[in-house]
């Protein structure tokens, strides 16, 4: 917001304007909020889809936990394997 665009006189927004405002305000609220991206998820199915190709695993054998240091993200997976 420009200093000049205080003492201007506002323009009359559209409930439709004013719900879209908001709403972009409760997403950029919620994705802060978050600690883990959106796609971890479906990465882990996919490795475990990868992963049973070759050994039977169930999905309470995987633990995906993701850390952050500064500008890097280490992604780690720990799978239970079964015994031969």
């Amino acid at each position: 917001m420009n200093l000049f665009d205080f003492f201007r006189e506002r323009k009359k927004q559209t409930p439709a304007a004013i719900a879209k405002e908001r709403l972009q305000i409760i997403v950029a609220h919620e994705r802060g909020q978050r600690s883990e991206p959106d796609y971890l998820p479906a990465l882990q199915k996919e490795l475990v889809e990868v992963i049973r190709k070759y050994v039977n695993i169930d999905n309470d054998q995987v633990q995906v936990a993701l850390e952050n240091q500064g500008s890097c993200s280490i992604l780690e997976l720990n799978i239970t394997l079964p015994d031969r």
